[in-house]
């Protein structure tokens, strides 16, 4: 979000306005966008520690060093929180990751050029104050007590219910760093089969793209530990939806797991109210204990729809999620690699052909699995290296049969490149680092800082 909530629009008076707000989302497919985010650690070059909010090199002094180039801060309890300009922002996460929220896009190029163009802003300010940037699922070498908090309401009422729920939550919030893609629907039948390949398939994203092997300063013992603490965050919000898959899934089935979702709070004049457990069908009936008589609005179902986390998240379009953050390149791969299997009819055809047979116990293992092994994972048979091999090849083909080219008469399938270096190498990002940290680097993540920064 690129800045605080708005208890906005109409009250909600049934269920079935949630699900035409839903159903909204469909567009013909000359509409379909691109919507591209990526978070990334900020670190002082100085000690390598995470950025504080306030200070000579800090999070405030980015976010104010931006606004030079045409961003307009957003404010809350009035300080800045937020970057907003056109349909982009750059906003914070609770361990002050700095997060593009890029534009819906028409190609891939555009795309790459946004980050391009984001990430040299960035580079520029952090240069003048003492900062770097890296791209990596989980913070290689601090602690949770080393990383300071942002001032964003929200996250308050987060830090005091995560622990409640799971091991890891707060590691989540304060320690993890990911690149996601936003993708359209035409209809509910295409949402659906986008869903499904989606879910399914997302154990290969995570596997390509697996970049957290250190915590602390030691190997974790994971590939992307990232997605592992996902497995221990909430159980009510997280995991792999298994209702996806059955008949009958829809709008309606969605919006009825969210309903079943407790919340974490609401928003009333200027000030977040701690809702934290309590039930959004007792909000839509004027009963909801934090808020006593107040009737949720169609905002606060907006809101509601930020606060699970699944491997592939639905909205107006869906989210795909189960992406490590990574360096320069690999922030162009991923929406590369998606919109190549799902915008194109042929591709997105034989990738539901690959996964429609998958077992809710398969789904279970692959989700528990390649956060340790990534393309490792033995699956029917062989490493799930092949299946990516088949996955990344048929996102050619529908990136090819889009034929969108840039100036040079390049396609969009170059941006593929980077994860077909990995398939040739058959080694994960994550390995690749650990044989450094057990070569060159000595046993230390400090050179990660310098060779892998942006």
């Amino acid at each position: 979000m690129s800045g605080p909530p708005k208890a906005s629009g109409e009250s909600i008076a049934s269920k079935s306005q949630l699900v035409d707000d839903l159903a909204a989302g469909c567009k013909p497919r000359d509409a379909w966008r691109i919507g591209t985010e990526h978070e990334k650690f900020a670190f002082a070059q100085k000690d390598l520690r995470p950025l504080p909010y306030d200070g000579a090199c800090s999070i405030r002094a980015l976010l104010e060093g931006l606004t030079r180039f045409g961003w307009r801060a957003v404010e809350e309890d009035g300080k800045p929180i937020a970057l907003a300009k056109g349909g982009a922002s750059i906003t914070l996460e609770p361990g002050g990751q700095f997060e593009l929220s890029g534009d819906a896009l028409e190609n891939l190029h555009q795309t790459c050029r946004e980050v391009n163009e984001h990430l040299a802003q960035v580079k520029e300010v952090a240069g003048e104050i003492g900062a770097g940037f890296i791209g990596i699922g989980f913070n290689p070498k601090w602690s949770r007590d080393d990383t300071p908090w942002m001032p964003k309401g929200r996250y308050g009422i987060m830090r005091a219910y995560m622990p409640k729920k799971g091991k890891l939550g707060l590691d989540m919030m304060l320690r993890t760093c990911t690149i996601q893609v936003n993708l359209d629907f035409s209809s509910e039948a295409d949402m659906v089969r986008k869903f499904r390949v989606g879910l399914a398939l997302q154990p290969i994203a995570t596997a390509l793209f697996a970049n957290s092997p250190f915590t602390e300063g030691k190997p974790n013992g994971f590939l992307s530990y990232r997605s592992h603490v996902w497995t221990d965050t909430d159980p009510d919000r997280c995991g792999i939806l298994p209702f996806v898959f059955e008949d009958g899934f829809g709008f309606e089935r969605y919006v009825d797991y969210m309903l079943d979702v407790p919340m974490y709070f609401a928003y009333r004049d200027g000030r977040y109210i701690d809702a934290a457990g309590q039930s959004f069908r007792d909000f839509m009936a004027g009963r909801l204990p934090a808020l006593p008589g107040a009737v949720a609005t169609m905002g606060d179902w907006s809101d509601h729809l930020t606060t699970v986390f699944p491997e592939v998240r639905l909205k107006r379009y869906l989210e795909m999620r189960g992406a490590d953050g990574g360096p320069w390149r690999r922030i162009c791969a991923l929406p590369a690699l998606w919109t190549g299997l799902l915008y194109d009819p042929g591709a997105l055809d034989a990738a539901w052909d690959l996964c429609k047979d998958f077992t809710l116990e398969e789904h279970e293992v692959l989700r528990r699995e390649v956060p340790r092994q990534a393309l490792r994972t033995p699956f029917r048979g062989r490493p799930l290296l092949a299946l990516a091999r088949e996955v990344v090849a048929l996102a050619r083909a529908g990136l090819n049969a889009r034929g969108v080219l840039d100036a040079t008469g390049t396609n969009e399938a170059y941006h593929l490149e980077t994860l077909e270096d990995i398939l040739r190498r058959e080694t994960s990002p994550a390995e690749f680092k650990l044989d450094l940290y057990h070569g060159r680097w000595n046993g230390s993540v400090d050179p990660l800082y310098s060779e892998y920064a942006y």
